[in-house]
């Protein structure tokens, strides 16, 4: 759950940015992008997909490397202590940067102080499904299900203070429904207990959701998005059915605090042209994410957004880890 981002806007900032950039030496070495996220998983596939289109444009390998853990904290503490010089990024989200200030009492990096940001390349918009055996098709009729058994349904998260956890509350507080949280330590362990009936519903990316529901082992109920999203254009926005939530997650480049400025324009405007090859996009579209590309300037501005609006709810929940 997040701030929507305006595409339009985002990739003309981009291209203005791949303009603007400066010829460079940089990079002399082959760059690693820390993913804090399990292989696999929505954040990963999109982020080598745009790893494979930035390498020929930086004449330099470019390298994914998962280090998960702690909500993305460990990922996020190990990149802000490399050197600043470009070549070791780390993909951040609203759960590294809007979320975890709130939800840790301590964090080993800070998600102003530690990071320089580069571009937003992604919006992953949520989509609500629920166990094909939950008997229920729309929904309307999961809301009714959920306020005659108040309590009782269960909702499956990958963690607490989780965007997953964070969109499953705004339906309670919208729906004035009362479901059972359960957190799994990732994303695919809370698929897995979904499939199993383990859990009645969760917010899951998309393209997952696309594909278990063609398997018949998930009804997908809605779209967490500002609009219909084209790898599922039948499937209606939660804002169709009446109800006002926005369900996302967004996902974008940052480099160790101190990295010089050309070099973060280099990567913003390599990283807008590669969001723009079309074997990526395709990788996009079928995770069901949207490519993005804004300016580092357009990203601070965005964060510092996302972490007022996700602040105040992770607050109101009284949210609290370690």
């Amino acid at each position: 759950m997040t701030t929507r981002i305006s595409r339009r806007a985002a990739m003309g900032a981009g291209a203005a940015v791949a303009l603007a950039a400066p010829a460079l030496a940089f990079p002399d070495q082959a760059v690693r992008i820390v993913v804090p996220w399990n292989a696999g998983g929505a954040a990963d596939v999109v982020t080598r997909a745009m790893a494979a289109a930035m390498a020929p444009l930086l004449g330099q390998g470019v390298v994914v490397e998962n280090r998960p853990g702690a909500s993305g904290a460990i990922g996020a503490a190990y990149v802000a202590g490399q050197p600043p010089d470009g070549h070791t990024l780390f993909v951040g989200s609203a759960e590294t940067h809007s979320v975890n200030p709130f939800v840790f009492q301590r964090l080993a990096y800070d998600p102003v102080t530690s990071f320089e940001p580069v571009t937003v390349f992604a919006d992953g918009p949520f989509a609500l499904v629920v166990r094909s055996g939950l008997g229920v098709e729309t929904l309307d009729a999961f809301v009714a299900l959920a306020r005659s058994r108040p309590g009782q349904l269960t909702f499956a998260s990958w963690g607490i203070g989780s965007t997953s956890q964070l969109a499953a509350v705004s339906v309670m507080q919208h729906a004035r429904i009362d479901m059972l949280h359960v957190p799994f330590t990732g994303a695919a362990p809370a698929y897995t207990a979904l499939v199993a009936a383990q859990v009645d519903c969760m917010f899951m990316n998309v393209g997952p959701a696309d594909s278990l529901a063609r398997d018949g082992r998930v009804r997908v109920l809605g779209i967490g998005a500002a609009q219909r999203v084209p790898l599922v254009p039948a499937i209606p926005t939660l804002r169709e059915l009446g109800m006002a939530v926005n369900a996302s997650n967004w996902f974008g480049l940052l480099a160790p605090a101190r990295t010089p400025q050309p070099v973060i324009a280099r990567i913003a405007s390599t990283a807008a042209e590669a969001l723009r090859v079309p074997a990526a996009q395709e990788v996009f579209r079928t995770q069901g994410i949207v490519p993005v590309g804004n300016s580092p300037e357009q990203m601070r501005a965005f964060i510092a957004a996302d972490r007022e609006r996700l602040g105040g709810v992770v607050r109101s929940l009284n949210i609290r880890l370690d």
